[in-house]
């Protein structure tokens, strides 16, 4: 049975602070009504983000999944996979970390590269109205070749995760987490590149993006080929000042804001207004100095750490800079293929970019790295600083790696003793000696913009 709109839980706000109590009790109420509602049983595959998306609380829905569909007399979870796009698989820690309740043996790896399955194509005419001629060429709609419906391996898919700002779509989630957390490599290179040729600017925040609609085109025409979709979607930001406080939930820890939970699109419309009300920033003013830090846990790489550049750019100002803490950086690609082209050709300009993805087969067939290295130029307009300490007994990304692709270099520990984050409040800061910065602590959580930039776009 198809349903193809329907919203259990619609229950959102920017000052909302749900518990695990009750979210346990609203994700365990729409599950079992979005079962019975489907009249089928079987084994359930949820398809949760990885650890870069820790704070999106997939985690802990997978795991109140595990349990009650444990108890189910005619459903079950029958496997976990991480929509991992072109992330490198979670270790076993990472998994334990994530996912305390599930069993190791439920998890199964993506590989993007190898295990995907098409489920049809847009037209390329289609692609270049939606992306109002940035690009020409048709994209094909792919899957984990597990999830097509007529291998008859699920009954429905379980798609968790968080909706917030996006650099590639607008605002993540939906039908990403299936076209690109389980995608192949045609279709994460093209949707990529279609976002960088576009404008990112232009879409970060948004909701109607050109990507966008080619997500919501692929589950128009093709997700009759998979089993039914329930979307868990939450809205997650940091706790203000003015918000009461205590040890438990101190100013700057997360709070969930919303969750929706349906079949359809309705109940990311929903996620999506609320993202925009709790986690974009509409700033007056630009910022000369932003200091953003990299929890060394989650960002490993540029591909991921960049997003300190992606969240902010629209908020610094020209001749401004950007200082990233970057403790945990080991290297430039999630992929090892992705890396060697990032050295290779650096964060250059977009018409730079471009122009040798036209002209260079070796990184026109590598649209997805084309994108990223156009995601990460300041075009120019500002510095950016990545601070690391080459010094420690972990790998770490070194001065001549870091200026090699185009960034700047700062000494890490140098930076810390000036920019304590354990001081630091989030957002405008005056220091001791008059400098005055803007503090991010977890770059992935929103979006920044100065307001004549963001609504010029």
């Amino acid at each position: 049975m198809i349903i193809t709109e329907k919203t259990y839980i619609d229950k959102g706000g920017a000052n909302l602070d749900l518990c695990d109590e009750e979210l346990d009790e609203l994700f365990s109420a729409a599950l079992s009504k979005a079962l019975a509602d489907l009249k089928t049983s079987g084994n359930v595959i949820a398809l949760p983000p990885d650890i870069t998306r820790f704070h999106s609380r997939a985690g802990f829905f997978t795991d109140i999944a595990e349990r009650r569909l444990s108890a189910s007399s005619g459903n079950r979870l029958g496997a976990v996979l991480p929509a991992l796009g072109t992330h490198m698989a979670m270790t076993d820690a990472e998994l334990k970390k994530m996912f305390p309740g599930i069993p190791q043996n439920k998890f199964l790896v993506h590989d993007w590269r190898n295990d995907v399955v098409e489920l049809g194509r847009l037209e390329a005419d289609w692609v270049e109205n939606a992306c109002s001629g940035a690009v020409h060429y048709d994209w094909p709609v792919q899957v984990n070749k597990l999830l097509r419906k007529d291998n008859g391996n699920f009954s429905m898919i379980l798609s968790i995760g968080q909706v917030v700002p996006h650099e590639v779509a607008g605002m993540a989630n939906h039908g990403k987490n299936i076209f690109v957390g389980t995608g192949g490599k045609e279709a994460i290179d093209k949707s990529h590149f279609a976002g960088a040729a576009y404008g990112m600017e232009k879409m970060m925040g948004r909701v109607d993006t050109p990507v966008r609609r080619m997500f919501d085109e692929g589950l128009h025409r093709y997700a009759n080929k998979l089993p039914p979709v329930l979307w868990v979607l939450t809205v997650v930001s940091a706790r203000s000042g003015s918000e009461t406080q205590s040890a438990l939930k101190p100013r700057g820890s997360l709070a969930v804001r919303g969750l929706f939970i349906g079949f359809g699109r309705e109940c990311f419309e929903k996620a999506a207004c609320l993202a925009q009300q709790v986690n974009v920033d509409i700033m007056d003013e630009p910022i000369n100095k932003a200091v953003v830090y990299l929890d060394p846990e989650e960002f490993r790489t540029t591909w991921l750490g960049n997003k300190a550049i992606y969240r902010t750019r629209m908020a610094i100002a020209d001749s401004g800079e950007l200082l990233v803490l970057a403790p945990g950086l080991e290297r430039f690609g999630e992929d090892s293929g992705i890396d060697k082209l990032i050295r290779k050709y650096g964060y250059r300009p977009s018409k730079e970019i471009i122009g040798k993805a036209a002209d260079n087969t070796e990184l026109g067939e590598n649209l997805s790295a084309a994108a990223h290295l156009i995601h990460g130029s300041s075009e120019g307009r500002f510095t950016v600083r990545y601070c690391t300490s080459p010094s420690g007994d972990k790998p770490c990304v070194t001065q001549k790696e870091i200026e090699s692709v185009g960034f700047n270099w700062g000494d890490l520990n140098e930076a810390q003793s000036h920019y304590d984050i354990n001081k630091l409040n989030i957002g405008w800061n005056t220091l001791s000696g008059g400098e005055r910065i803007f503090f991010v602590p977890n770059p992935a959580l929103g979006l920044w913009a100065e307001k004549k930039r963001f609504y010029s776009c």
